[in-house]
């Protein structure tokens, strides 16, 4: 048995969206073109906030990392994916696997935490106006920025470790594209896992914590821009603050069902939709529901089309 375990641990199988091969190549072409999309999008955003002096300030230092975020969050579970289909293989090694859903929680983990900076911000920004400045320095957005961080890598330990301490055994098929903490523990020989749960307890405590601080800002940024008077105003408020509420409603509810829903002993599409949109979803819409309507994104982007020549130290200033 223990030599079974071994070998089955060795690698794992990924769940494929198709038995056809055409369908399999159309699946690498939809995937590619999707991941081409995020990945422009997402760097454009980086290059228009390190290009653009205007954009030097702690709304688009939080866009920028999180544009970082959302590329790397796409990165680390699509091109596997399209390599699969390409090759029609679905192997991932254990360690690759150990390696993606760490990378996945870390990321994922760390996106909760900047989202939450930036309703921070943007309540700092409407509720006190005169305090912004000395409330949102550049030392209060590292912190926060690494503070971020901090709490996606250690949830990815905490993951990592609760879900492959224990032992695997039976099928080595795992009913996701990428590796994904709810399908890997389907594959565990015990149904008892006190360390993974231990985990996942921490993890909703942190992004209900993480709900909370949004929605009380939120609940201040709406109170305070229905009293005032001016409707452009109000309406320029709202187009700031709505689609930061959508993102971020959407990326919790669909890690939420992902996580909490139970998964079910056969491929299921549900389950294989709602991981594709947590993970795949929000690095691609992203950039768009942020920069739609953006006066300040799009006069950057003007400008970077029409003057190609940017003075060099600005270059230099990716993170402030």
């Amino acid at each position: 048995q223990n030599m079974t375990n071994h070998t089955l641990i060795m690698e794992f199988l990924l769940m494929r969206f198709t038995e056809s091969w055409m369908l399999l190549r159309l699946h690498a072409a939809f995937f590619s073109l999707i991941y081409l999309v995020a990945t422009m999008e997402n760097v454009l955003i980086m290059l228009l906030t390190i290009l653009d002096q205007r954009l030097h300030t702690p709304m688009y230092f939080f866009l920028r990392h999180l544009s970082f975020l959302d590329l790397c969050l796409i990165s680390a579970t699509v091109p596997k994916s399209i390599l699969n289909s390409i090759t029609f293989t679905d192997s991932i090694s254990f360690l690759g696997c150990v390696l993606q859903l760490f990378l996945v929680v870390l990321l994922a983990g760390s996106e909760i935490g900047i989202l939450t900076a930036m309703s921070y911000d943007r309540y700092v920004a409407i509720c006190r106006p005169l305090h912004y400045e000395a409330v949102m320095g550049k030392r209060a957005c590292v912190q926060m920025m690494a503070v971020s961080w901090f709490n996606g890598g250690a949830l990815g330990i905490l993951y990592s470790a609760g879900t492959f301490s224990p032992n695997f055994c039976g099928t080595n098929k795992i009913h996701r594209f990428f590796c994904d903490v709810p399908a890997l523990l389907q594959l565990t020989c015990s149904k008892e896992h006190a360390t993974i749960n231990v985990s996942v307890s921490i993890g909703i405590c942190y992004a209900f914590s993480c709900l909370v601080c949004i929605v009380v800002s939120y609940v201040y940024i709406f109170s305070t821009v229905l009293i005032i008077p001016s409707r452009q105003n109000q309406s320029k408020a709202f187009s700031t603050c709505l689609p930061h509420l959508i993102v971020v409603s959407a990326f919790l509810v669909t890690g939420a069902v992902a996580y909490l829903k139970p998964v079910s002993d056969v491929p299921s599409l549900l389950d294989l939709l709602v991981s594709m949109f947590y993970s795949v979803v929000p690095p691609t819409l992203n950039p768009i529901i942020y920069c739609l309507r953006n006066k300040n994104i799009e006069s950057a982007l003007g400008k970077v089309l029409w003057n190609s020549k940017f003075p060099i130290h600005e270059v230099c200033m990716c993170f402030w």
